[in-house]
């Protein structure tokens, strides 16, 4: 039998804690069931293997920080609660003593005026993350990495570029992209799942994440193709236009740079090509032959 004992899996969660969706305005609360169930599965994934590990990050419209490793000292000195396992309890406490912390810091005027989401940026983070343990890894041993990111907010056609390029990007370090829409479905982040071959659901109802992260996101990848799961939705492709930030269906691309618009523009207003336009070819009228 294969040892796979230098074989380890590693999930980055990733949570939007901005105050600005409309589930959390809706009902305060759900950020901190959401919270639960998180903490509920990452357990439930340092339950399979030894050799598993968890990280999990919480971004809002203005910062990304790290709940879990917490570079905190104090929070190394949690102390166990009687009944359950060491490593469960660390991992609970820190997220949720973290996530609190990071609340009370929040400005909400700055928040109002960047309403904008921080998602791509916190893949970048996580991405930089799996890339480091990557490298601290001892040769011979494996690290399986995956991202999950659970989020209520709307689309975001004004980060099209960067959602493209950490989707890319984890293309190339075969990381997988779970996405856990919480409210309203969005299209550029289902790209991102079908870019790198991972799962993307939009939640039926928020009272039963923790069945669907359990059922949808706690199997590997390689275990998934063996599972019954949801349909898969049609992948949207459509990109959005440089000028307006908005998902087209037809537009104009410069040949330069490949940047996208929604109308003829002479001049690109990426990298300020300027193109040159033939003019409309007229027709030659021809001269009727005169008989002698």
């Amino acid at each position: 039998m294969e040892d796979t004992n230098d074989e380890s899996s590693l999930i980055v969660i990733i949570l939007d804690s901005n105050p600005m969706q409309r589930i959390v305005r809706r009902n305060p609360q759900q950020l901190t069931q959401c919270l639960d169930s998180i903490c509920v599965f990452a357990n439930a994934h340092l339950m399979q293997r030894a050799q598993n590990s968890i990280a999990a990050l919480a971004s809002d419209a203005t910062k990304v920080e790290f709940l879990y490793p917490s570079q905190n000292s104090q929070m190394r000195e949690i102390r166990q609660i009687d009944g359950q396992y060491e490593k469960f309890t660390q991992v609970e406490k820190t997220i949720k003593l973290n996530m609190a912390s990071m609340v009370k810091s929040i400005d909400q005027n700055l928040i109002e005026q960047k309403a904008e989401p921080m998602l791509a940026g916190s893949i970048a983070m996580a991405l930089c993350y799996i890339a480091r343990l990557q490298r601290e890894k001892p040769p011979g041993c494996k690290l399986n990495a995956r991202i999950l990111l659970l989020t209520g907010s709307l689309e975001c056609a004004s980060q099209y570029m960067t959602y493209m390029n950490v989707f890319f990007t984890a293309q190339k370090q075969n990381v997988v992209l779970d996405v856990c829409a919480l409210d309203e479905s969005m299209t550029l982040l289902q790209q991102g799942c079908d870019i790198t071959g991972g799962q993307y659901l939009k939640l039926p109802q928020t009272e039963g994440l923790l069945q669907y992260l359990l059922w949808i996101f706690l199997p590997d990848p390689a275990t998934r193709s063996k599972l019954v799961f949801p349909p898969a939705t049609k992948v949207d492709y459509r990109a959005a236009c440089f000028c307006h930030r908005e998902l087209i269906d037809i537009g104009y691309v410069c040949s330069v740079c490949l940047s996208i618009f929604c109308k003829f523009s002479p001049i690109c207003t990426t990298c300020h090509t300027v193109f040159k336009t033939q003019a409309p070819t007229t027709s030659k009228v021809k001269k009727k032959k005169t008989k002698a």
